[in-house]
């Protein structure tokens, strides 16, 4: 975990309150877009600490529309950001939208927002454009006080964005995952342990490496971990990882 800021916990702390009613408010009277990117944009500057006039602009044109908000730090892009009506849930087509946005402006961080619910979103732009969603927020349920919370409104914030906390966070959630563990748990060494402590504990049983590593794939482990590119990158890095060993 990052050890956060006192100016950051202190300002979440004086200004969540307040933003997290205005949010709900304007969920329930169903406002215009305009509305919400006015209030998306308060809480840019006041709960993620932006500078309102400097580093906040709607004038970012991209083809041939404007992208609802634009983060500058120092005059160089950082985000972009997507504001759909804070009475409208977000969809897939939303998200297409500002990772399409993104990925034209060589961006690989994008948020997608309606003020109430808040996601950050890594683009990938190699043989085909694809994402990950690395963290997701609701205002209305931040508690202040919660460490996981801050932690993950401190992805949002510039102190976070200034040093890069986004890419060690979502390099931290790509290496421990489920995906990750699969791994682990069928590799040589694993199986090896699973082997002789089956052996230690029911001398009668004899079962081979093999044998067990086919029941553990099989039986054991969920086949969505095993299977897919995500699965494989996994596998990938724990080989690397043991070979560096």
């Amino acid at each position: 975990m990052n050890k956060l800021p006192k100016k950051f916990v202190d300002r979440i702390a004086s200004n969540i309150k307040k933003y997290q009613r205005i949010a709900v408010t304007q969920q329930k009277s169903d406002v215009a877009e305009a509305d919400t990117v006015t209030l998306v944009k308060d809480i840019l500057a006041e709960v993620f600490g932006y500078e309102k006039y400097e580093e906040l602009t709607s004038e970012h044109q991209i083809k041939a529309t404007y992208v609802d908000l634009a983060i500058k730090i120092g005059g160089k892009l950082r985000l972009l950001v997507e504001v759909k009506s804070a009475g409208a849930e977000l969809a897939d087509n939303h998200l297409r939208q500002v990772i399409d946005y993104g990925a034209h402006q060589g961006i690989h961080w994008v948020i997608l927002t309606n003020a109430v619910e808040w996601r950050l979103v890594r683009i990938y732009v190699a043989n085909q454009i694809s994402h990950e969603e690395v963290c997701r927020i609701v205002l209305a349920d931040v508690n202040p006080k919660n460490d996981d919370h801050l932690q993950c409104l401190f992805l949002f914030a510039k102190e976070g964005l200034t040093i890069d906390a986004m890419d060690a966070f979502h390099q931290q959630a790509q290496l421990f995952n489920k995906f990750t563990v699969s791994a682990i748990m069928r590799s040589e060494p694993v199986i090896s342990l699973v082997r002789r402590e089956i052996r230690r504990l029911f001398p009668d049983i004899r079962v081979g490496n093999e044998n067990l590593s086919q029941l553990i794939e099989n039986e054991v482990i969920k086949r969505d971990t095993i299977e897919g590119d995500t699965a494989k990158e996994a596998a990938a890095r724990i080989k690397m990882a043991a070979g560096k060993l």
